[in-house]
């Protein structure tokens, strides 16, 4: 199948890496890149084809995929240029608030759109995407975009769109609630008089260890967090504050409904 990249930031550069990692044809690839210097250093880098528009892709490429990876406020353009295509390609949107309604609109209602939520761990391929098509994309397209977004980490599909605010708010927005948790983590160590050098490592590597845990074992975290605590000692002692009815569970509650309705509010 012929994938065509439209913008290769740190998204769109992340699935590019995992692709021909996957062992994904060059030849199957063109990627559209505006910047010139970005654009002559991914073909001095994967001596790829890299071109400036939609409107450069040679006659007769098999444009079966179509993967938006520009910023919101540029895909006006970047849809208008693909219009072309809307009678043979599928489209694939990375781009956050952007509705399979606005891209039926653009393209046509018999357009074949995918909208995914990645995240930003996809930098080192341990993100998760949630995607979801809508009804003129079929089985063997999905488990195509699934395959090629497992080059960033996992997948999951939904049928709801509604709920697209809720991933946002949870997957997409989640990577950063993580790296505030560690600051804090950093910060209580140093005030418990820790060195800021240990501080941080222990920090980070505590974070990191326990995400892959639960990655690795695929153990429910509430029996992770039961079997790390002993009764009557240091653990129970800090979760007794963590889980207090002011502790850190209505925080998250209000952060996430907060993050839902910015969302929507992004969405129209």
């Amino acid at each position: 199948m012929g994938l065509i990249l439209v913008g290769c930031g740190k998204m769109g550069g992340a699935m590019l890496e995992g692709w021909l990692d996957q062992g994904v044809p060059k030849d199957s690839i063109r990627i559209v890149e505006r910047s010139g210097e970005h654009a002559q250093s991914l073909r001095d880098t994967h001596d790829i084809s890299v071109v400036d528009s939609l409107d450069d892709i040679e006659d007769g490429f098999p444009a079966d995929v179509i993967l938006l990876a520009v910023k919101p406020q540029m895909m006006d353009e970047a849809v208008l240029a693909a219009k072309p295509f809307a009678d043979r390609a599928t489209f694939v949107s990375v781009a956050a608030g952007k509705t399979v309604s606005y891209y039926q609109q653009a393209l046509g209602a018999e357009a074949r759109i995918v909208r995914v939520m990645p995240n930003t761990p996809a930098a080192v391929r341990r993100g998760i995407s949630v995607a979801c098509a809508n009804a003129k994309v079929s089985e063997p397209m999905k488990d195509h975009c699934t395959d090629l977004l497992k080059a960033i980490g996992e997948v999951a599909w939904i049928e709801d769109e509604a709920l697209m605010d809720a991933v946002t708010a949870v997957s997409g927005s989640g990577p950063a609630y993580v790296f505030y948790m560690t600051e804090c983590l950093t910060e209580a160590g140093l005030k418990a008089g820790l060195p800021q050098d240990l501080a941080t490592q222990l920090a980070r590597a505590t974070v990191a260890g326990a995400g892959e845990l639960m990655r690795q074992t695929g153990t429910d975290a509430g029996q992770l967090r039961t079997n790390v605590t002993s009764p009557g000692g240091t653990t129970q002692a800090a979760l007794e504050v963590l889980m207090a009815s002011d502790g850190i569970a209505p925080i998250f509650e209000k952060a996430i409904n907060a993050a839902v309705q910015r969302s929507k509010e992004l969405a129209g």
